[in-house]
């Protein structure tokens, strides 16, 4: 099994659990040179909230859009227009992506900027 394969059936395990919660989630994708973030309704159809470091405001704050910096910063703008939304309570999906370094450093600041999960 490569590593694509092995990601996507760890986000597929990851998603079912979550689906049973019936609670909004908080996905993330990660490149090598961005990371985005969606915050999507119960049903999966629309999409409450979004930031990524493609998007001017952030790009422009951050000297590099691929470290743990710029991600500390699209987990406080996902954080803000959640809110903003309604949103307090989400579920984390990683989708399929270790528990750290940039992933680690999206979750917690939105953690701090008031999103529980």
């Amino acid at each position: 099994m490569d590593k694509k394969s092995a990601r996507l059936k760890r986000a597929l395990k990851l998603r079912c659990k979550i689906k049973k919660q019936e609670v909004n989630r908080l996905t993330i994708h990660r490149t090598s040179q961005h990371i985005y973030a969606q915050v999507l309704s119960v049903d999966g159809k629309s999409t409450l909230a979004a930031a990524s470091t493609v998007q001017v405001g952030i790009k422009g704050t951050v000297k590099n859009t691929s470290n743990v910096n710029a991600a500390v910063e699209v987990g406080k703008q996902i954080a803000e227009k959640a809110i903003a939304a309604g949103v307090t309570h989400v579920a984390f999906d990683r989708s399929g992506f270790k528990y750290h370094g940039r992933v680690k450093a999206l979750a917690d600041a939105a953690r701090e900027a008031g999103l529980k999960f």
